[in-house]
């Protein structure tokens, strides 16, 4: 299996000698599904023809798109023939239906839902973090939680230096993990309070606008949130250490782009704020913003559409033995989604594990 250096991710794939590809994009008209298409043309992804799926009520319907012109297609059994490689990124009930179908025609699928994430036939994948996963795929690679990829960027290079133990979290996330539609809702609150109008709310239970809602996803019997368990569980699979111990709570922000997190963790051995931030400095997924004196550190507007997520407020955790406490933010719609996918893609192509179908 190849080593971590065989596998090192590149920015872009302006100087790949490749064979240009068919790539599919599933669930085309929604905020992730955007991002796809935006990160593809700039990235300049080696393909030869793109093709947008979407549900039946988008099908036949133009877009314009870096000046080209695309009829969106319903996604169905059946439509990918032809595709190489499909992104989904329309949810768990898309993945569930057509996926297999995909897979069966030859098209490798990366996937944002949830559905596979805990499969252990199935990689779950930071390009940063475990790329060699990629050739365990069996015509499906998991894309990770948006805040799970958000800590991580942090808490992993610090796992390398000092071989973590445990970690708590606290997430400040905004509305575009939702969706467009929560997109929407925060401009229209906005609005409304602006013009003394009536908010209304659909999306969440609770007014977004000025608040925070300590609830992402529905509570289980155990009191935490789906995305809570998924953020603990997912942890432990990317980084190879099932037994970590990992407590967070989640909460939606009324901010438009990119999750920020708080993090305390403890390690094996002891930690100077020195050497964290050599770590972080020498990572490839993370930018160290920490300057205390210049009031230096991370914030979502500063890292929304950044490849790198940044990472500050490094100090000694006055809770723990041998415990920092850090700060990350990151744009949830690129490495929390579409850029990570993205990125797993060009890492297959990159070393010839995934090439156009004779």
């Amino acid at each position: 299996m190849p080593s971590r250096s065989q596998v090192f991710l590149t920015d872009s794939l302006k100087e790949m000698n490749t064979s240009s590809l068919t790539v599919g994009i599933v669930g085309a008209t929604g905020a992730v599904g955007q991002e796809l298409v935006r990160l593809l043309h700039e990235r300049n992804f080696p393909m030869s023809s793109l093709r947008l799926f979407a549900s039946a009520r988008s099908a036949g319907k133009t877009v314009e798109k870096y000046g080209k012109k695309y009829t969106i297609e319903e996604a169905k059994l059946g439509a990918f023939a032809g595709v190489d490689v499909a992104f989904f990124a329309a949810g768990g009930s898309v993945t569930k239906a057509f996926a297999a179908d995909a897979i069966k025609s030859g098209c490798l699928v990366i996937d944002k839902s949830s559905v596979h994430r805990m499969d252990p036939a199935v990689p779950l994948v930071i390009p940063e973090i475990n790329p060699q996963d990629l050739l365990k795929n069996q015509g499906l690679i998991a894309n990770p939680n948006c805040s799970t990829a958000v800590t991580l960027m942090g808490l992993y290079p610090l796992h390398k230096a000092f071989g973590l133990k445990r970690y708590f979290a606290a997430t400040f996330q905004s509305v575009s993990g939702t969706g467009a539609e929560a997109i929407r809702e925060l401009e229209d609150q906005t609005q409304a309070y602006v013009k003394g109008q009536p908010m209304n709310k659909k999306v969440y239970p609770y007014q977004i606008f000025q608040n925070c809602i300590p609830q992402v996803d529905s509570f289980g019997a155990d009191g935490y949130t789906g995305e809570e368990n998924k953020m603990m569980l997912e942890s432990r699979k990317i980084m190879g250490m099932p037994n970590l111990k990992v407590s967070t709570t989640c909460v939606r922000v009324p901010v438009v782009r990119a999750h920020s997190v708080a993090v305390n963790a403890e390690f094996e051995k002891p930690v100077s704020v020195a050497a964290a931030r050599e770590a972080i400095a020498a990572f490839e997924g993370a930018v160290l913003v920490d300057d205390q004196a210049a009031r230096q550190y991370p914030t979502p507007l500063d890292f929304a559409e950044k490849v790198k997520c940044g990472v500050g407020r490094i100090r000694i955790d006055t809770a723990f033995d041998n415990g920092l406490s850090f700060w990350v933010s990151g744009d949830n719609l690129w490495k929390g989604a579409a850029l990570n996918a993205v990125q797993n893609a060009e890492l297959m192509i990159k070393n010839g594990w995934l090439k156009k179908k004779a």
